[in-house]
């Protein structure tokens, strides 16, 4: 007889195990200039053929580096922690056959699988827009799944490196808890949130904590990368939850379970959804002439026919050279319908079908950048706080990671239909 686990894949037309995804706050569903292999804006976690977690077993307490290098090339997996010059501490971490690991990070190196660098808000998303120095660590955190239902993913802060140790030198925050066990923190920390209410458009934003190296929460420290870490939140645990929000200090990622995607739009849904307000054949309301969304291939050039809008009042116009105000910033129009004075800028479809909290019309565009997509989901993201820097928190776009501004962070769009 087989395992269930052997049988799982030995059935030729049964689909894999899907635990979630992972995808990256300010990408409009693709990299700027493409996904490629492990570097992409959306990751997807799958049951692997073969376990390769691991669970901590036995613990050194060495006094000289010689000894700690030893155990840390024994091919085992390990963390160490640097005490002091002549005190370190090893875990030996041993094969567990029961979890799935997944790990993310900077490094292009092969025990990283899946490779995320800084994101870059609004639209310099470019490679002239090289980020100078990355605040984000090569091995920033694991993921670590449970092969058996319900597929439980927990987080964890820092990854194995190619020769499978993770090293807390003396500067990192690291220390013994009251049953003995050794954890720490890594330099700019790995955050969490959890939104209450899961992701669904009734959810409520939760509360930032920190993830240590053992999976422990805690709250935040003083500032991102201060020696003393924060109070231990016990009631609090880290597994991940659809909607959980992962900030590595440079990018935020979103985890979405794979019951939550089932219940998600997906890129066909979107599609569909230009093309019924195309159908409607909206018309700009000064030059008459009928305005559609670009196709979501065409999402970086602005098109004649593309619909702009006054951000201060929702109203939806081609694009239109006249209402420049000179006492005002070179952004800012007054709309020739209302009057009101504020930015006149493209509208841009949101493409990434995971930032959905619903399958809702386009109704709505962020303010300043003009990502449209349903009322709920605009809503939603416009009252999440989202690190910033290493002590700034505000909300941003999903689809661009611009910083929100404006009262309500979006506007409800007024569309005018064809006057035939």
């Amino acid at each position: 007889m087989f395992s269930p686990g052997q049988e799982e894949h030995c059935a030729p037309n049964k689909e894999p195990v899907k635990y979630g995804e992972l995808v990256v706050l300010g990408y409009n569903g693709a990299l700027p200039n493409g996904d490629r292999g492990r570097r992409k804006s959306r990751f997807a976690l799958y049951k692997r053929p073969k376990a390769n977690g691991v669970k901590p077993s036995t613990v050194h307490v060495i006094s000289t580096p010689q000894a700690s290098k030893a155990i840390s090339c024994k091919g085992q997996h390990s963390i160490s922690y640097t005490l002091s010059r002549n005190q370190t501490v090893v875990v030996e971490y041993t094969h567990d056959k029961d979890t799935d690991m997944f790990q993310v990070g900077r490094s292009t190196e092969s025990p990283i699988d899946f490779v995320v660098t800084d994101t870059i808000s609004g639209s310099q998303n470019n490679d002239e827009a090289q980020i100078t120095q990355s605040t984000i660590s090569r091995f920033a955190c694991r993921i670590v799944c449970d092969r058996n239902e319900p597929y439980t993913a927990r987080i964890f802060a820092a990854g194995f490196d190619s020769s499978k140790n993770i090293f807390l030198g003396e500067k990192a925050a690291k220390w013994k808890n009251p049953d003995g066990h050794m954890d720490g923190l890594t330099t700019n920390g790995v955050l969490v949130m959890h939104p209450r209410g899961g992701f669904t458009e009734e959810s409520q934003p939760g509360v930032w904590r920190e993830i240590s190296v053992c999976g422990d929460v805690y709250t935040l420290r003083e500032t991102r990368s201060a020696q003393q870490r924060g109070k231990l939140v016990e009631t609090e645990t880290n597994v991940l939850q659809d909607g959980s929000l992962i900030d590595l200090c440079g990018a935020t990622l979103l985890w979405r379970t794979a019951d939550g995607l089932f219940h998600t739009p997906t890129q066909k849904h979107i599609e569909a959804l230009r093309q019924e307000i195309n159908a409607a054949r909206p018309q700009c309301p000064v030059g008459l002439n009928t305005l559609a969304f670009p196709s979501i291939n065409r999402k970086e050039v602005v098109e004649e026919k593309q619909p702009w809008a006054y951000l201060s009042c929702g109203h939806v116009h081609g694009y239109h050279n006249w209402g420049h105000r000179s006492d005002t910033e070179a952004n800012e129009r007054e709309c020739p319908m209302c009057r009101t004075v504020g930015p006149y800028v493209p509208l841009w479809l949101g493409c990434e079908a995971g930032f959905y909290v619903d399958a809702g019309p386009p109704t709505h565009a962020f303010t300043p950048c003009g990502h449209v997509c349903s009322e709920k989901s605009a809503k939603y993201w416009s009252q999440i706080p989202l690190p910033h820097g290493t002590h700034a928190f505000h909300a941003a776009c999903p689809f661009c990671a611009t910083q929100l501004l404006g009262e309500q962070n979006c506007i409800k769009l007024i569309f005018q239909g064809p006057v035939d």
